[in-house]
């Protein structure tokens, strides 16, 4: 048998064991979670559930836009 003609099929053999190898040797338990601390934090019924972003910085001048494009 000519193992250059078959090292396709060698190579796609070789990462099908790889891939079920790690299945094999993993962990029976589930890694653990962490809760978020404001996950758990219920809206009240007049609010709606929602994140508000501020971003506050300063505006480029000319010269600095310029040094950008």
């Amino acid at each position: 048998m000519n193992v250059a003609k078959n090292m396709e099929i060698i190579a796609v053999a070789a990462a099908i064991l790889a891939g079920a190898s790690c299945y094999a040797i993993a962990p029976a338990a589930p890694a653990m979670q962490v809760a978020s601390s404001t996950a758990t934090l219920a809206a009240p019924a007049h609010k709606a559930a929602m994140h508000v972003v501020v971003v506050k910085a300063k505006r480029l001048s000319a010269t600095e836009k310029a040094q950008f494009a």
